[in-house]
């Protein structure tokens, strides 16, 4: 595969302008286009803030920062682009109108790979005469410091598209996999769902206060989860006996909580109830504040086992 030196950026909310460090950090050049007219000020503001925790994180060695522009165009943006990053908002009418746009501007063996968290690869293949060069990779936000990117590839998909771009991935530091049967959410977002699904369902019930559910999760199973997946955490639970012994001891158990778990439905109410709770938690603390706050601890995990990493 040619190595993938020059990328464009299309969509330069928080996503796309953390995408865009994170290529800076490797060492690409960046094109970026935004129609929002403070998009370049916020976005180059975004990169700012988190080049110090690209730099903690071991990631900048090959960094270029200051090897960005911003085009006027989505099709100014990916001209001569090897790699596209499409991040614009999730609805099919701008995504297509989009890929009308940028298609017949792009290179010969270029890639677009979008970040949709809630549309399928089939709905956005519509919005192209050749889909071949199009791939889902939806990433977890911030995608400069969480690993994550969830790769859906059809059979309309290019040949080597899937093994180009998880290639290209991986050299940037990220943590791929291959969803083989696209549903909506993919398969990290569904985990979310599940989980929240049934905090909210605690919250509206009365077992915990919004804070001690989140706290639960945090100083409980998300640090274990932080180092492996729930399977494995569960086959490593019943000792030598493994996943097959944990179970057949706890099939019952697990068959009784499962058929409790809750079934909640985001309406007023319910928002008005979470809301309130958040309140609580936030202590008037700002979203700017907490998500500083998030990104240092998520920065210092990552820093921590990154060596651990097998």
């Amino acid at each position: 595969m040619t190595e993938i030196k020059h990328i464009a950026v299309l969509g330069a909310g928080v996503i796309g302008a953390s995408w865009a460090a994170l290529f800076l950090a490797a060492g690409r050049s960046v094109a970026v286009f935004d129609p929002d007219p403070g998009a370049e000020d916020a976005a180059r503001a975004y990169i700012k803030r988190a080049w110090p925790a690209l730099q903690e994180l071991g990631l900048t060695e090959r960094a270029t920062s200051d090897a960005i522009r911003f085009a006027p165009t989505a099709s100014a943006a990916v001209a001569g682009a090897q790699f596209v990053q499409e991040n614009v908002p999730e609805r099919l009418a701008i995504k297509h109108a989009t890929y009308q746009e940028i298609e017949p501007a792009l290179a010969a063996g270029a890639i677009v790979s979008s970040a949709t968290s809630g549309l399928t690869l089939e709905a956005l293949q519509e919005g192209w005469r050749d889909p071949g060069k199009l791939i889902l990779g939806h990433p977890f936000n911030p995608p400069h410091l969480i690993p994550l990117v969830e790769l859906t590839a059809n059979a309309r998909t290019g040949a080597g598209v899937l093994e180009s771009t998880e290639a290209f991935y991986q050299d940037i530091g990220k943590v791929t996999i291959r969803i083989k049967k696209g549903l909506p959410g993919h398969v990290a977002n569904r985990l979310q769902a599940a989980v929240w699904r049934e905090a909210v369902h605690m919250a509206l019930e009365g077992v915990a206060s919004v804070e001690d559910i989140d706290k639960a999760m945090w100083a409980g199973p998300g640090l274990r989860w932080a180092a492996m997946g729930p399977t494995m955490l569960f086959h490593l639970g019943a000792g030598d006996g493994g996943l097959e012994a944990f179970c057949a001891h706890f099939k019952d158990t697990f068959n009784g909580w499962w058929d409790g778990l809750g079934d909640p439905r985001l309406d007023a109410d319910v928002i008005k109830k979470l809301v309130a709770g958040m309140d609580a938690q936030a202590r008037g603390r700002s979203p700017e504040e907490l998500s500083a706050e998030r990104d240092r601890m998520l920065t210092a995990l990552q820093a921590a086992t990154r060596s651990l990493r097998s």
